[in-house]
C-alpha cells in the first residue's frame, strides 16, 4: 500500500514538473555504459547545472527513480538515489540499482523537466559463472569455447588414427601369422612326402632282399628213382622168360620192373 502512494507521489511530482515554467539548466555530463555482474550494484551518475526542478532515472523506458532538489522519491528499494556538488556548484545525481539482474540489461537514461537534452548509457548484466565473485568478458568465454571444441575435436581425430593404427598392426600380424602357418603346412608336405617316398623305397630295397634270399636257398627239386634209374645205364642182361615153377603151398608175390629206354626230365626253379 505504501509502495502503491508512493508511484502516485512520483507521478504528480512529475507532472508537477512538466507544468512548471523551464529555465537555463541543463545535463552537463550523462551516465556512461556500465558491465556488472549478476547480484551486484551499478551505479550511474547524472551532472546537471543549477536551477533544476526534477531528475528522472529510466531503465529499457520506464520511470524507475525520480530525484528533487529536497529528496529522492524511491518508488522501488533495488534502485535508490546519492546526490554530490562538484567545485563548479553542479549537481550530480547517482542512481544505485541493487541485486542487478540478466533482466535489467538494457537502456538507462538520465533526464530534466522542461529539457531536450538527456542522457543514455547501456547496462549489460552478465551470468555469475564463478562463485567467487570474478567473471571473464564475452571474448574470452566464447575463445574458451573454440578452445574447448578444437580440443574436442583433436581427441576424437586421434582416437580414429589410433584405432586405424591398430587394425592396420592387427591385420599385419595376421597376415605373418598366415604366412607362417602356410609355410608351416608346406614344409610338414614336403615332410611328409620325402617320408613316404623313403619309406616306400626302403619296403622295395626290404622285398627285393628277401626275395633274392628266397631264390638263393630255394633247394632243388629231388630227383626221383625213376629219373636216376633212367638215367644209369643197363647192365643187367637181358630178360629171361621166368622159370614155370611148380605150384608150392604158399608163395610171394614176385614183381618185374620194365626199366624203360631213359627220358628226360625237366627242373623247375621256384620263386
Amino acid at each position: 500500500m505504501e509502495g502503491g502512494w508512493k508511484e502516485v507521489l512520483a507521478v504528480l511530482v512529475v507532472l508537477a514538473g512538466l507544468a512548471a515554467p523551464g529555465s537555463g539548466y541543463q545535463i552537463i555530463e550523462g551516465p556512461h555504459n556500465a558491465t556488472v555482474l549478476e547480484g551486484s550494484e551499478a551505479r550511474f551518475n547524472c551532472t546537471v547545472s543549477p536551477g533544476w526542478k526534477l531528475i528522472m532515472w529510466a531503465l529499457q523506458g520506464t520511470v524507475v527513480l525520480s530525484v528533487t532538489p529536497r529528496e529522492p522519491i524511491i518508488t522501488n528499494d533495488r534502485f535508490t538515489s546519492e546526490s554530490y556538488e562538484d567545485v563548479d556548484g553542479n549537481f550530480i545525481s547517482e542512481m544505485i540499482i541493487h541485486n542487478a539482474q540478466l533482466s535489467d540489461s538494457g537502456w538507462v537514461k538520465c533526464s530534466l523537466q522542461n529539457s531536450d537534452r538527456e542522457g543514455l548509457a547501456f547496462l549489460a548484466v552478465q551470468d555469475n559463472t564463478e562463485k567467487s565473485g570474478a567473471s571473464l568478458p564475452t571474448w574470452a568465454i566464447a575463445l574458451l569455447a573454440v578452445l574447448c571444441v578444437s580440443v574436442f575435436i583433436l581427441i576424437v581425430v586421434l582416437i580414429i588414427v589410433f584405432c586405424c593404427c591398430c587394425s592396420s598392426r592387427r591385420k599385419k600380424k595376421e597376415s605373418v601369422y598366415q604366412i607362417k602357418i602356410r609355410n608351416s603346412e608346406k614344409d610338414n608336405t614336403k615332410k611328409g612326402t620325402s617320408e613316404t617316398k623313403l619309406k616306400n623305397e626302403n619296403e622295395n630295397y626290404a622285398f627285393s632282399s628277401d626275395e633274392l634270399r628266397t631264390t638263393q636257398m630255394a633247394p632243388l627239386p629231388p630227383k626221383s628213382k625213376e629219373a636216376s634209374a633212367q638215367r644209369q645205364p643197363s647192365s643187367s642182361p637181358p630178360p629171361q622168360e621166368p622159370r614155370k615153377q611148380q605150384p608150392g603151398p604158399a608163395s610171394r608175390p614176385q614183381v618185374s620192373f620194365n626199366i624203360a629206354s631213359p627220358q628226360k626230365v625237366r627242373s623247375a626253379t621256384l620263386v
